[in-house]
């Protein structure tokens, strides 16, 4: 048995009538970047705790080196409500101390970034709390970091400079990893093993998440499991890591030939001229457009001199003139700040209360409040509670923040749109503005007559509204039947598809774990069968398996689809388009998620004058490299590598699509006619030569990256 630095040995748990670990023997070794993943309740979070101390096994042991020392990150923080985020997260270190040092400065400036570190723990939003823990952690050396789905609460650009802080955390061969998430892209970016938990057991694999993806894949077909429906499943996500950029990306431990054996058989993840004819059948040409757009928060409602990330303004303490009260963010992106004059009939106009002018909002409340008074005596007609008229057409002028700066953007029937974003930059006003829930302070937001609006929120009020009844007793309320990629299907059938077993349809949905809550909302939602789906964080509560299974139901879905996500994983996989919401202006993305990163480098790197050194530092510097880690290039040669690895990626996705459609031409071509037959072979051969030889390149290239 090998010598682990932290190790399982013959170990065995169960909780009630669930069965955790079945004599289960596994361990870490110094240098180990393991990522951990498995369902929802089979034991992710338990296994860390079992690593830590603070769960105990029923039989086995937990053995741990001498003298190692082991930091977790919880789901839930043990930071003291009273304290201080300066005293919680910084633990007594002065603010010359973590300032003077690179390492400590990006870390605080990176998570605790326009919070007020004299404001009480207590006072702090939950994404805050998560932010200032995670901080307090990465401030201390550990031999083993254990991080328990850090990405939570965490903006895009967050992520990804977690993601290169860990890589860069430790010299080679020098610390230990232990991540659970459900995050796939953070998981391939940072690890280089995994531990599948399932079963009461735990599968090894070499390699990140696509890596395993293939040897689960492999694994399944050797073994000839029964678990035909989530087999299916992981082929269908392995072809769409092989056949995008992920694939070719220098993370990868699997081959590209490899994997096309797998999946050959494997159609393209989704029909987007067939989606498009049934959701323009559906919605008529127009969904959505939005013309001319601004929203404003004005001043006196949204301005507050502290700036937490995710929009809740924290408990501001008095502080010692010394000490640095708000800390500057590693990342700064563009607020825009103006005014617009606004002609209105009545100071309750819908454009002034929802651009939080004070005084409409008061004056909203009375008019409503007048209403209902009224509405309460007989014989009231509508005219009689009509809001009171301040005089025509007078102009107010509201200044503060614009969310939007004079956006003009169409949405049209069948688009798949993600959009992406830092904490507080506006994309949930952004998705009311989109579904009629705003009103803008300028411009006109027009709804197409037929579109019918779905909205997976955040928020579960809806769902905690049907708590008492049981599954089969809300089912009850829908149709019967319902045609899904072209087969009829029942509401439980449904149900099935999403995880969930005929047994639970008697269990009351106030019973539902955060993960089945999350998929009975978005079950219910497809029941109620509209065709403009709008998403906000649809991947909260799931794990990796079940974000496959609701991406695989997307995939069908013959409507128009807009996803707000930091999952950037998740929203490339099923939108054909992004969009980043920055400076006011919503961007198209043409290279994904990495042109919005290039955006707030390019804009970091461009700060003016007199900004922090901390902010002039590259994004992802991490830690300062030694000279074995010194990049083989040069900065040009590195950046017009990398410029050509991402045009022969772009082109191998382009030589794939027509590789597939060639193939189709010849399935579908008069067999007889071998003069037609031996033309598109002759055509399908270049371009799999040409494919070839791109990745032979590809391959050369990215060996100088590494």
């Amino acid at each position: 048995m090998p010598t682990y630095d932290l190790g399982l040995e013959h170990v065995s748990l169960a909780f009630a009538t669930k069965t955790i670990f079945t004599d289960v023997t596994q361990g870490v070794f110094e240098g180990d970047r393991i990522g951990i993943v498995g369902r929802n309740g089979d034991g992710k979070s338990t296994l860390l705790h079992l690593f830590k101390g603070t769960q105990e096994p029923d039989s086995g042991r937990v053995t741990k080196r001498g003298g190692l020392t082991f930091g977790m990150l919880d789901q839930r923080d043990p930071l003291d409500d009273d304290a201080t985020v300066r005293a919680a997260a910084l633990e007594g270190r002065e603010d010359y101390e973590w300032a003077a040092d690179n390492k400590s400065r990006e870390i605080v400036e990176a998570l605790l970034g326009g919070i007020n570190l004299n404001a009480r723990v207590g006072s702090l939003s939950g994404g805050q709390r998560r932010r200032a823990d995670l901080a307090r952690l990465l401030l201390k050396d550990w031999d083993i970091l254990a991080l328990d789905e850090p990405t939570n609460h965490l903006d895009v650009v967050t992520i990804h400079w977690l993601a290169e802080h860990l890589k860069n955390r430790w010299s080679k061969g020098q610390g230990a990893l232990l991540l659970v998430t459900h995050d796939r892209w953070f998981l391939d970016e940072v690890c280089e093993s995994m531990w599948e938990v399932h079963d009461g057991v735990i599968d090894p694999f070499e390699g990140g998440y696509s890596a395993y993806m293939l040897q689960r894949v492999e694994r399944d077909r050797q073994a000839d499991v029964r678990e035909t429906k989530r087999r299916n499943l992981a082929r269908k996500e392995l072809a769409w890591l092989s056949r995008g950029a992920r694939a070719r990306s220098t993370k990868q431990k699997f081959h590209v030939k490899a994997a096309r054996e797998l999946i050959a058989d494997v159609p393209p993840m989704r029909n987007a001229v067939e989606l498009k004819q049934m959701a323009t059948s559906r919605l008529g040409k127009q969904v959505v457009d939005l013309i001319d757009v601004t929203q404003i928060f004005a001043k006196s409602q949204g301005e507050q001199p502290v700036t937490p990330t995710d929009d809740t303004a924290a408990d501001q303490a008095p502080a010692s003139s010394s000490q640095i009260d708000i800390v500057p963010s590693l990342y700064s992106e563009p607020r825009v700040t103006g005014s617009v004059e606004v002609a209105v009939d009545t100071l309750a106009d819908p454009r002034l209360v929802d651009a939080g002018v004070p005084e409409s909002i008061q004056a909203a409340a009375e008019a409503k409040a007048k209403a209902e008074a009224l509405a309460e005596r007989k014989g009231v007609t509508e005219e009689s509670v009509a809001p009171q008229v301040t005089s025509a057409a007078q102009k107010i002028t509201v200044a503060g923040r614009k969310i939007l700066d004079d956006v003009t953007w169409l949405i049209g029937p069948g688009d798949r749109f993600g959009i992406v974003g830092a904490n507080g930059a506006g994309k949930s006003t952004l998705l009311k503005l989109i579904d009629g829930t705003l009103t803008p302070t300028a411009g006109h937001v027009n709804i197409g007559k037929t579109v019918k609006f779905a909205v997976l929120s955040q928020r579960l009020d809806e769902l905690e509204k049907l708590g008492k009844y049981k599954i089969k007793e809300v089912l009850s309320r829908y149709k019967p039947s319902y045609i899904v990629d072209g087969k009829e299907v029942t509401p439980g059938q449904l149900m099935e598809r999403l995880g969930f077993e005929s047994a639970q349809l008697m269990t009351p949905i106030r019973d539902l774990s955060g993960g089945q809550k999350r998929r009975m909302q978005l079950l219910l939602i497809l029941l109620d069968e509209p065709n403009v789906l709008i998403m906000d964080e649809p991947g909260n509560d799931l794990d990796t398996d079940m974000l496959a299974v609701m991406e695989d139901l997307l995939d069908t879905w013959p409507g128009t689809l807009i996803v707000v996500s930091h999952d950037r994983y998740l929203l490339e996989r099923v939108t054909d388009q992004q969009f980043a919401l920055i400076g006011g202006k919503v961007r198209h993305l043409p290279g994904g998620v990495d042109d919005y990163l290039d955006m707030i480098e390019k804009a970091k790197t461009a700060a003016p004058a007199g900004v922090s050194a901390s902010q002039k530092e590259p994004a992802d510097s991490g830690v300062t490299a030694t000279a074995d880690d010194a990049p083989k290039l040069s900065g040009k040669e590195f950046r017009e590598t990398s410029k050509r690895i991402s045009a022969i990626e772009r082109k191998l996705a382009k030589l794939e699509e027509q590789k597939t459609a060639l193939e189709a031409d010849m399935a579908a071509h008069d067999p007889s006619d071998y003069e037609g037959l031996n033309k598109l072979n002759g055509q399908l051969q270049a371009v799999s030569d040409e494919s070839g030889a791109l990745e032979a390149e590809w391959m050369e290239l990215s060996e100088k990256l590494e």
